[in-house]
Order: C-alpha cells, then structure tokens, then sequence
C-alpha cells in the first residue's frame, strides 16, 4: 500500500510516517516508480510505535526494542547493551506507575457512576 492508505489505516499522519522511517522504525518497500510500498502488517507496526511514542518511550528506545516485541525471543542478542536494559526498567517502572494512576482515575470514574446511577441520575 502507499503512504496516504497506510497513513488512513494506521491514523497517523504522512509527516509521521516518513519521520518513522528517517528513524528507523518503518523500512517500507520501493516499488519501480520510488513510491514507498507498505505491507499490510505496517499497520500493526505503526500503530504500536505511536502506542509506545504515547507512553514516552524515546525513540531510540523504541528502535532498539520494536524487532523484538513481536518476533521469537532467539532473536535477542546474546549480550544486551546495558543502555537498553537500564532504560527498559526504567520505562517500565514509569508505564507501571502510569497504569497505577489510570486504574485510581478508572475506579474513581466507576464510583461516581454508581453513586449517580444509584442516585437515578444515570
């Protein structure tokens, strides 16, 4: 697919999707006439990186990681580079911390569903 039906599928915009490449993240094809070519996982792919973008992942981060999310754990290097792990725990101390404040916000929100609904408000 090209770049404008990725960038309608995927939800994000063209300028995003070729910083996504310029990155690293995206490695499209080229078909004859230089247009980029996508395959249909792109999708998939773009939207886990803005997913990761979203939760403050650096990008650098995101392309060290993104071949490895998804694919057999045997494609781990032998010795991971001490950056990546000291950020990776990092990173996941901090969505741990995101998920604990979005769990409160949901409850609270339930709560006061129910109190209104118990009220007959709802």
């Amino acid at each position: 697919m090209r770049i404008g039906e990725l960038s309608r599928r995927a939800g994000a915009s063209v300028r995003a999707l070729r910083y996504y490449e310029q990155e690293g993240l995206l490695r499209p094809a080229r078909a004859g006439n230089g247009y980029r070519d996508y395959s249909d996982g792109a999708v998939d792919v773009v939207r886990q990186i803005r997913g990761l973008i979203d939760f403050g992942l650096p990008v650098r981060m995101i392309r060290d990681i993104l071949p490895f999310l998804d694919g057999p754990a045997d494609l781990l290097p032998d010795k991971p580079c001490t950056w990546l792990l000291d950020e990776a725990a990092r990173q996941r101390d901090l969505l741990d911390r995101r998920i604990g404040l979005l769990t409160r916000n949901r409850d609270a929100l339930d709560a006061y569903l129910a109190a209104a609904a118990a009220a007959g408000e709802v």
